[in-house]
């Protein structure tokens, strides 16, 4: 596999699990992203944890930006993920 170009945009994912848990993750490409979880080549936690939904998408700048939003989001309570989560939901989760 190619390594992803460094123009092309990043992505902060987060997909609802057949067990209704939360699994977040990042990509520059969310359909084969979840693609590859789907068929169990994705992340150990999504294995056996289907059927998989897509929650909630956001787009960065760089792969920088979408690190640090991602390590934000995995530091929020349950509540607040299902709050940001939500259509249209501000991001006053991401860092500064």
């Amino acid at each position: 596999m190619p390594p992803p170009d460094p123009s092309s945009a990043w992505f902060l994912y987060v997909l609802r699990c057949g067990d209704g848990s939360l699994y977040c993750g990042v990509t520059t490409d969310v359909t084969r992203r979840l693609h590859q979880h789907a068929t169990g080549t994705g992340a150990r936690y999504t294995r056996g944890r289907g059927p998989l939904s897509v929650a909630a998408t956001w787009e960065m700048e760089s792969r920088s930006s979408v690190l640090k939003a991602e390590a934000a989001f995995k530091t929020l309570p349950r509540w607040l993920k299902e709050q940001a989560i939500a259509p249209d939901a501000p991001l006053f989760w991401l860092p500064s």
